[in-house]
């Protein structure tokens, strides 16, 4: 029987709820010091001066590390981890020191006593449309082309039956996965020794590697065990280069970890977005022009550019189309990667203006989406390796009962509540990346499979147990894993929803000639035998597609006329995302995912306060997220589908596409429901009590 599309409990289960599993920062060597992050207190200026040498005297305490003694670093092309390297102060939150000691209490409050001066300028740390000092980059991110055009959209508009013309925006959003960034920093004979919690150990050696000048062979990084990232933990934050730092200094093992309110400055975070929307259509509902101008903001040393625009590239044919991006420099911390880069904010956009043309065109916003599919890219003009969004429209709104909705807004009432119903399409990247993978057949009748995976919550590591069981043609539990660790053979970071479909084809062609060679031995040596494959040629060669998952979520919201308040009782997600490997946990990633973009619709707000240049929203308390109250009914389903031209597994991520359609979903729910269009999100309640109808 087929281990693959089996309904698998996680291989780590056991050993996470009984707390076996060890994180980066549950392992403590003997003589480990605490490190605890001084941040700066203003957004833009230098330091003056710090006088650590009360702080340095304290009990406990060890060292205190400041751009005046940390060591020199080398670029390794991400400014944001070149830390206390100058007096500059380029954001509030920016490290300007670090307190090392015996305890991390001591840690703690030594760094709060430590007296730091500084010398301040003026900051800008405002995103506005009208900014003056916005500017075109090089590329997105992704290498994604910041602009493209294709015909006259300015034309096809003004010949154009119905047009919508609006502007939609989204705050900065933060990434909190349950564990924060942390690190356990030792340096021996060897090299450099780290446990840290990140998405990806083989980049994050290479960047170390890069920063210290020392040979990559010479750091080794593990992480076993990671409790999440979104993003965050994909390219190496100033947590671990700190730890690292310090135990050289020192030389002393050395523990660092964030706390909740550090992540909200040295984590990275959503870049804010605003989004110009331009759609042309005739009367039937048929595109006619597209546009699209995306803006953002990076920071003051280091340029990331959300990639907002590009989905809508993909996403629905028209003759003419035109989206670019367009960014300002500020006085904030450095935007990053967060769970469905550019797809996320980009669609939250597109999809809320493509339920408007529905209004102005009385068409259902089902059926004008399925008029305006593409038969191939609208961008590129290649076919999809497989596109079945209209299957997903088509089934969820059978299966949410879409046919009994009146389109007009505004019609159902319960008691004081108005109800509406909505719907968006979803579309993200499928890729690949080269990876290697060994499986090794022992004497006694076990396998070991390695490779430099990391395991971040997703299931990863089950699935590849599942793939590797079915390549060898054996049992499950006859196969143990290792991964996390750069002594392994090396692989695709855990992140883009590219992982498993990277990390699958090698283990795939492993265990395939795996089991050719033991079908072909007689006998087992002693040593076992060991087959070890790197996918970089096969992935190469690959012919050029369109590769993408796609998805279609609907949801029904509830507005309390009396307070404004947003309910959500029911949202369901129908996908097409190839062939699913585990259905426990591709439904946990997909509810996730949904309930990730609700957050975004109805909770999360992190507004800047330009005198001080601090993000006002903390900690949980006042960045308000999801909880299960706020979800109680989040049903996915998805189609029938393989996929055989990404990888052989014939399978797509799905990290990220349940999220990405989810918040203009539930916007147009609310819209259906009030009649009233918000189009900033999120949708809190001030934003539609002056329009609510009286009750």
């Amino acid at each position: 029987m087929s281990a693959v599309g089996r309904d698998v409990a996680r291989v780590e289960s056991r050993v996470k709820v009984t707390g076996a599993a060890r994180y980066s920062y549950e392992h403590t060597p003997s003589d480990v010091l605490y490190a605890w992050i001084v941040t700066s207190t203003i957004a833009r200026g230098r330091v003056v001066s710090i006088d650590s040498a009360a702080v340095a005297a304290m009990p406990g305490v060890a060292f205190v590390m400041t751009a005046e003694n940390a060591p020199r670093l080398h670029d390794a092309g991400d400014a944001e981890v070149l830390v206390l390297q100058s007096s500059r102060v380029s954001y509030r939150g920016q490290v300007v020191a670090v307190v090392l000691a015996d305890t991390p209490e001591t840690a703690r409050e030594a760094a709060e006593r430590l007296p730091v001066v500084y010398e301040e300028e003026q900051a800008d740390v405002r995103l506005t449309r009208t900014h003056p000092r916005l500017y075109a980059p090089e590329y997105t991110n992704a290498m994604f082309a910041t602009d493209s055009v294709i015909g006259d959209v300015d034309a096809a508009l003004a010949s154009a039956a119905v047009t919508i013309d609006a502007t939609y925006s989204t705050p900065a959003a933060f990434n909190n996965p349950m564990e924060p960034h942390a690190t356990v920093a030792r340096w021996n004979d060897d090299g450099l020794d780290l446990l840290d919690s990140t998405q990806g150990t083989n980049w994050a050696q290479a960047t170390i590697a890069t920063l210290f000048d020392l040979p990559p062979e010479r750091v080794r990084i593990r992480s076993e065990h990671v409790g999440g990232g979104f993003g965050s933990k994909g390219p190496t934050r100033p947590g671990a280069v700190l730890a690292a730092m310090a135990s050289l200094l020192v030389g002393r093992p050395v523990k660092i970890a964030y706390t909740r309110q550090m992540m909200f400055g040295l984590a990275g975070y959503r870049s804010p977005t605003i989004s110009r929307v331009r759609l042309g259509a005739d009367p039937d509902g048929t595109l006619t022009a597209v546009g699209h101008d995306a803006i953002g903001q990076v920071s003051g040393i280091q340029e990331f550019v959300e990639q907002t625009a590009v989905p809508t590239r993909h996403m629905y044919a028209a003759s003419h189309r035109r989206t670019t991006h367009r960014v300002v420099a500020l006085d904030v911390p450095t935007p990053s990667y967060m769970r469905g880069p550019g797809e996320t904010p980009g669609l939250y956009a597109l999809e809320s203006a493509m339920d408007e043309l529905a209004f102005a065109l009385d068409i259902d916003p089902v059926e004008l989406r399925v008029r305006n599919e593409p038969a191939v890219d609208p961008e590129s003009g290649e076919r999809f390796s497989s596109r079945h969004l209209v299957e997903c429209l088509r089934r969820g709104a059978e299966r949410f009962g879409w046919a009994a909705r009146d389109r007009r807004p505004g019609r159902r009432r319960e008691g004081r509540w108005m109800v509406g119903t909505g719907v968006a399409s979803s579309l993200y990247p499928a890729d690949v990346v080269p990876s290697t993978a060994r499986i090794t057949a022992l004497p006694n009748g076990r396998f070991e499979l390695a490779i430099n995976a990391t395991e971040i919550g997703t299931g990863g590591r089950t699935v590849i147990v599942q793939l590797a069981a079915d390549a060898l043609g054996v049992e499950l539990h006859r196969i143990d894993v290792r991964i996390g660790d750069t002594r392994l053979p090396p692989a695709a970071v855990s992140g883009a929803s590219w992982g498993t479909a990277s990390w699958g084809w090698a283990v795939i062609r492993a265990g395939e000639e795996l089991a050719r060679r033991l079908a072909s031995r007689p006998t087992m040596p002693p040593e076992g035998i060991s087959v070890t494959v790197d996918t970089a040629e096969e992935v190469v060669a690959m012919e050029p597609m369109a590769r993408f998952s796609f998805g279609a979520q609907f949801v029904e919201a509830r507005v309390d006329l009396d307070s404004g308040e947003v309910v959500v009782p029911r949202m369901l997600g129908v996908f097409a995302a190839g062939r699913i490997l585990n259905p426990r946990t591709a439904r946990a990633q997909l509810v996730g995912g949904m309930t990730m973009g609700l957050s975004m619709a109805l909770h999360e707000d992190a507004e800047v306060d330009p005198g001080t240049g601090r993000y006002l929203a903390r900690d949980f308390a006042s960045y308000h997220i999801a909880a299960h109250a706020d979800a109680p009914d989040v049903e996915v389903e998805w189609i029938d589908e393989h996929d055989p031209h990404l990888s052989p597994i014939g399978g797509k991520g799905i990290g990220e596409i349940g999220m990405v359609g989810t918040a203009a979903a539930v916007a147009n729910a609310v819209h259906h429901a009030t009649g009233v269009r918000v189009r900033d999100l999120p949708i809190h309640p001030d934003r539609l009590l002056r329009d609510l109808p009286r009750r």
